[in-house]
């Protein structure tokens, strides 16, 4: 069998199961849909003669990875694929599953990357990867940062209840997030804006503040919930990262974040038809 890319670049070789390839490709192509699926519909996505699927889809009934709704003949994953599901979400750790994400982008983009966590105190950095040319930031792992004051905050606020934000912003900096509170016309105005960017352009950003001389991008991995789990941010001095929202920087930051959202399990939702 001849080695893969990947094998030969690691000098092993690996022996593979082409059935189980084959049989993958159905369960993979069930999972990619959000209704049941006919025989020929899903042996067709898979890339097989519905005559060669049929087998392998009576095995993974057996196994319950598949169902066949009687009535119809449609097919749909099972209870056991379920049930491997829900296993691998609760294996899931965002800061595993974003590190080789950030590391990469550090590596393409030259810039400090900064991974942040929703904690106690609010968002706070929980890894620093330096830039090719150090920069002289007060961040580290521990650094708790603004939730709407830095990019970091914002891209938590924005997809966060306002309930959660208000209360991590009611107390000073680092403190326990307290009773949540009214936001002010200003902190509103920062929240509805920061919501407007992610869903306009996927990132947030900061200009020259908080930091001076620093520009950023922030956004979001997203869990299975579409909730916040993680935020990626890249930072750089100003003449070196450009705060357009189509700049190499925001595209490469938007990019790392739906790839951290997608291995975390999440899905955007179908659009509305009609």
């Amino acid at each position: 069998m001849p080695k893969s890319k990947d094998d030969a670049a690691s000098g092993t070789r690996q022996r593979a199961v082409q059935s189980v390839e084959v049989g993958g490709r159905l369960l993979l192509a069930l999972g990619a849909q959000r209704e049941p699926m006919a025989l020929k519909d899903l042996a067709a996505a898979a890339g097989l003669p519905a005559a060669r699927a049929h087998p392998y889809l009576v095995s993974f009934g057996k196994l319950r990875l598949v169902e066949q709704d009687p009535a119809t003949g449609r097919y749909a994953l099972g209870s056991a694929a379920l049930q491997l599901g829900l296993s691998a979400l609760h294996q899931l750790d965002p800061l595993r599953v974003a590190g080789p994400v950030a590391e990469a982008l550090a590596a393409s983009t030259g810039y400090a990357v900064a991974l942040a966590l929703w904690g106690n105190f609010g968002p706070t950095i929980v890894r620093m990867i330096e830039a090719r040319q150090p920069l002289l930031v007060a961040m580290r792992a521990g650094t708790v940062m603004s939730a709407l004051h830095t990019a970091t905050g914002r891209a938590f606020a924005a997809a966060l209840p306002v309930d959660r934000v208000a209360g991590a912003i009611a107390g000073a900096l680092g403190d326990p997030p307290a009773q949540p509170r009214k936001l002010t016309k200003e902190e509103t105005e920062l929240l509805r804006r920061a919501r407007e960017d992610v869903r306009l352009h996927g990132v947030v950003r900061a200009e020259g503040r908080p930091i001076p001389g620093i520009n950023a991008f922030s956004a979001a991995g997203l869990d299975c919930d579409g909730e916040p789990a993680i935020v990626i941010t890249a930072l750089g001095r100003q003449d070196d990262l450009p705060v357009d929202w189509d700049s190499p920087a925001a595209l490469a930051v938007r990019a790392a974040a739906a790839n951290i959202s997608a291995r975390l399990g999440w899905r955007a939702p179908a659009p509305r038809r009609g």
